[in-house]
């Protein structure tokens, strides 16, 4: 089977590694954090101790990071991707950032070592990676992604090629504006169930095919109803991209007053030092009320 490198092994990382290798993939894994690769290497993974250890000889190297910076910093640096990378190298850079830092990194490492890159953002979150239904929103060329489809048949449900370089993660930050919006929503939505005394845990079941429907309220309604915290994604990560959305919008001249509210209902949970929390903890801001169903 072909061998992979992968940068990365946090909440999402974990759980690209965890399908690729059920899927039989060779996985060579590198992450700051012992543990992780300890979990991964259970189940099978090849712990890298550098960047360029987890890419040599990979045709793919897949990237699950928080920023632009660790990205330049595991591609550039010593011991980086790119000291081991060539023309038969394709990074799909599956983390969150920027479209033009994506378009300043990809052109710089074609530079260092004639590779190739394909941004590649998702969303669908780790039980979305574990169940191979994610859905991934790409930039680059034609060929570079229909290489990738060998990697991403396996991960995706859906995986589409919105343009070039950079095209991804613009229309990942779309998607984070209708997420974090979402989100927001959810939470006064449940909030207002609650104080009016609904059973807000069945909200999903009861609006279910109606124009109120959507993902995140089947995926998330139950979920932020009973305060489950369990990871399924960060905070402070969500403001990154909202506030990429921002910027994206202040680029363009648009006024998106709907999205400088969520923007802003993010940030005060983070200001509460809930940054690593999940996004359940915007319940938080409405603790459950005495008459509320358990």
């Amino acid at each position: 089977m072909t061998a992979i490198g992968l940068i990365g092994a946090g909440v999402m990382g974990g759980a690209i590694a965890r399908r690729l290798l059920a899927a039989g993939f060779s996985l060579r894994v590198h992450d700051r954090n012992p543990p992780k690769l300890a979990a991964l290497a259970a189940l099978g993974a090849l712990p890298a101790a550098t960047p360029a250890e987890a890419a040599r000889g990979c045709p793919f190297v897949i990237l699950s990071l928080n920023d632009a910076a660790g990205i330049r910093a595991v591609t550039f640096g010593v011991g980086g991707i790119a000291a081991a990378a060539g023309p038969e190298t394709l990074v799909i850079d599956m983390s969150s950032i920027d479209p033009v830092a994506t378009r300043a990194l990809a052109a710089g490492f074609g530079a260092a070592c004639g590779g190739r890159w394909l941004d590649a953002p998702l969303s669908g979150g780790a039980p979305g990676a574990l169940a191979g239904r994610l859905t991934v929103m790409a930039g680059g060329t034609s060929a570079d992604f229909e290489s990738a489809r060998a990697v991403m048949d396996h991960l995706a449900a859906r995986f589409t090629l919105m343009g070039g370089t950079g095209a991804g993660q613009a229309a990942k930050l779309v998607n984070q504006l209708l997420c974090g919006a979402g989100f927001a929503a959810l939470a006064e939505a449940i909030a207002l169930a609650e104080a009016a005394g609904v059973d807000a845990a069945r909200l999903p079941e009861a609006l279910a095919g109606g124009r109120a429907d959507s993902a995140i309220l089947r995926e998330f309604g139950a979920k932020f109803a009973a305060r489950d915290e369990t990871p399924t994604g960060r905070l402070d990560n969500m403001v990154k991209d909202l506030a990429g959305a921002a910027g994206l919008a202040a680029e363009a001249g648009l006024a998106l007053p709907l999205l400088e509210a969520a923007l802003a209902t993010h940030r005060a949970r983070v200001a509460e030092g809930l940054g690593a929390a999940d996004t359940a903890a915007l319940m938080r801001a409405f603790p459950r009320n005495e008459g509320s169903p358990p």
